[in-house]
């Protein structure tokens, strides 16, 4: 989840301007280029020892560099200041990290330091004292740079990495929501990291919606059927859905062709047969074992395949008489059974005229209604209409709602 930064490449703007006057007889005596930062005043036999260090350093030649660095002996501030720098690229390309700390706060200590350098620099000091477990100093280093206008994504990022090892993760969670919420906000991808941390820290703390969110966030961003069955079996087996909702994600994940063991198949026809959807039961048993999922042998699902067989058929002659009876009901009851009847048979034009009838009566549970109407339209082909009645569920309804919108975003992303 940590934000890595370029260590070798840090903004010694002035450094390195410096280094790269020419140490010549006209050139000691003439006055210096103009650059952005302290004026440079260096001696003639230290300028040609930092050029020597740093042609050691431009060639990744540790030890020469080590020994030309050491050499530097500054008799003023920016001098200093130089000395400062090349020892902190010298631990850099050591990978000394302790030796890169001491050598920024050597740079701290000069003036010749820029300012527009500084805030930046505070922020890898942080960083630094954080890589060798100072967590207090990297803390007071982050609120030194947001003090000097640096408040970057990765600085709060850091802030909860410094609560994580500090073992404080509720300390840590408002940090990555805040680090999302930027990053979303700029029009940038979440890292997927990002997203697992905080999927991780919403488990904790129970914070089901949030779950639900952060799944759908990174399947927008990745959306393979391993993916898909992840997020789905993993938000169900948390979130304690009543059998309805439930049955919905088991739908969307056959949906997505994410079924993958004898599991899934077992217990997504469990779900329909107890929520009397007897046809759409016998369905899967029978995908199951086309799949080469689940066998005769396998003793639950075949007990499950004789009972609901002759209930499926009894199911699929009874549902024209429900349907007339619905027409002429009072509420829109008999009418939202009847939908869920059609929609557990895959006759998805049909359910959908049979929600907006039970919508158009009332007196039943809308969240239900336009949820699998929704869905039943993105089955249908009609991706607009699905997306904007799904949109217009609310209640518990409202997660499943926002994972059947993410797979009619990718429906309607791949048919452009």
């Amino acid at each position: 989840m940590r934000i890595d930064i370029k260590i070798s490449r840090l903004p010694l703007a002035a450094l390195a301007a410096a280094i790269a006057v020419v140490a010549t007889p006209v050139a000691a005596k003439k006055k210096a280029p103009a650059v952005v930062g302290p004026p440079i005043e260096m001696s003639d036999g230290f300028r040609a020892g930092a050029q020597a260090a740093e042609a050691a350093l431009k060639a990744r030649d540790v030890a020469t560099a080590s020994a030309r660095i050491a050499s530097l002996i500054p008799t003023n501030d920016f001098e200093s200041y130089v000395a400062a720098g090349m020892r902190f690229q010298l631990a850099a390309q050591r990978r000394d990290v302790q030796a890169e700390r001491i050598a920024l706060t050597d740079l701290f200590k000069t003036t010749a330091l820029p300012r527009s350098e500084a805030p930046r620099l505070r922020y890898v000091a942080a960083y630094l004292s954080y890589m060798v477990g100072n967590y207090t100093d990297a803390t007071a280093q982050l609120d030194y740079a947001k003090t000097l206008g640096y408040d970057g994504i990765d600085a709060t990022m850091l802030r909860a990495d410094i609560a994580l090892r500090r073992n404080k993760p509720k300390d840590a969670r408002p940090f990555v929501q805040e680090a999302i919420a930027r990053h979303k906000a700029s029009g940038q991808p979440v890292p997927l990291a990002w997203i697992d941390r905080a999927i991780s820290m919403a488990y904790q703390a129970g914070d089901w919606t949030e779950v639900g969110q952060l799944y759908r966030d990174r399947l927008n961003q990745r959306d393979g059927k391993e993916e898909w069955r992840s997020a789905l079996v993993n938000y169900q087996s948390a979130a304690e859905l009543e059998p309805q909702l439930q049955l919905d994600l088991y739908r969307l994940q056959a949906a997505n062709g994410a079924m993958a063991s004898e599991r899934d198949y077992q217990a997504y026809a469990q779900a329909a047969e107890k929520s009397g959807y007897y046809s759409e039961a016998k369905a899967i048993i029978e995908s199951g074992r086309k799949a080469g999922k689940l066998t005769p042998t396998q003793s639950v699902t075949s007990q499950l395949l004789k009972s609901v067989t002759p209930k499926a058929t009894k199911e699929i002659v009874a549902l024209p008489a429900i349907a007339k009876k619905a027409a002429v009901a009072g509420n829109g009851k008999d009418a939202l059974a009847v939908a869920d009847s059609y929609f557990s048979l895959g006759q998805f034009p049909q359910a959908v005229e049979q929600y907006r009838l039970a919508l158009s009566k009332g007196g039943i549970d809308e969240g239900r209604a336009n949820a699998r109407l929704g869905v039943a339209l993105a089955r249908s082909g009609d991706l607009p209409s699905a997306q904007a009645t799904l949109a217009r569920v609310s209640g518990p309804w409202t997660a499943i709602a926002g994972f059947w919108t993410a797979w009619a975003q990718h429906q309607d992303r791949k048919v452009g």
